[in-house]
């Protein structure tokens, strides 16, 4: 489980927020915090992987909270939470270490998407000891795929793809489109076609599988590359 620490100075919109972290597999609410100082508390403790961070809060700004934790060193991500949609803002941001930065108002999707994405980073750091050109490309490119997360040529999520990879990968047998749907946080039509995609891309496998009824029923798995003999 990924630990998120949500920081926003509105008791409302904290609690807001906490639940639409509650409703993304994979990512639990360590807490809720409403002043950077809180925040700082909170992280010192422990257990805690990522903060939701609110720019604007009472004591100092969501920003200088980041400034703060990458002098002490601590191994916090941040998705930084603002209205503020200037260019100097967001760089600011970007150059203080921020992953991802959502403007305000935003509802479930957008963060979902947000949180996907980390996610789908945070396994392949998990995953793997040292990473291929393509890996280093993901994890550096995140911040541009974050911005714009839906490919205006395909229709496909960069995130949203590799966290139902993830889910294959993780799988111990071929999983029909509901059973990703769920593990996902999508719904089936949204799985059923990310899978037919990824199939007919040559990454997933198409398998049948027959049950009572007599009608079959599609299920996928990651397509294993194996090695050819020299």
């Amino acid at each position: 489980m990924i630990n998120v620490l949500i920081v926003d100075d509105d008791f409302h919109v904290a609690e807001i927020n906490a639940a639409y972290v509650s409703r993304v597999p994979g990512f639990r609410v360590a807490g809720r915090a409403h002043s950077a100082g809180e925040a700082l508390a909170a992280v010192e403790r422990g257990g805690v992987d990522l903060l939701l961070l609110d720019q604007y809060l009472p004591d100092e700004t969501g920003l200088r909270l980041v400034q703060r934790l990458r002098q002490q060193d601590r191994p916090i991500d941040v998705i930084m939470v603002s209205a503020a949609r200037d260019a100097a803002s967001v760089r600011a941001a970007q150059r203080s270490g921020v992953l991802q930065y959502l403007v305000k108002p935003f509802g479930f999707p957008a963060l979902r998407r947000k949180l996907e994405g980390y996610a789908a980073l945070h396994g392949m750091f998990d995953e793997a000891d040292e990473l291929e050109q393509e890996g280093m490309d993901s994890v550096f490119g995140a911040q541009a795929a974050s911005a714009v997360p839906v490919s205006a040529s395909t229709g496909f999520s960069g995130p949203t793809s590799e966290l139902i990879r993830q889910i294959l990968r993780e799988a111990q047998e071929p999983l029909s489109a509901q059973e990703v749907a769920e593990q996902a946080g999508v719904s089936r039509s949204t799985a059923q076609r990310y899978l037919k995609h990824m199939e007919k891309r040559g990454s997933v496998l198409l398998t049948l599988k027959y049950g009572a009824a007599g009608r079959p029923e599609h299920h996928y798995g990651l397509r294993v590359s194996v090695p050819t003999a020299r």
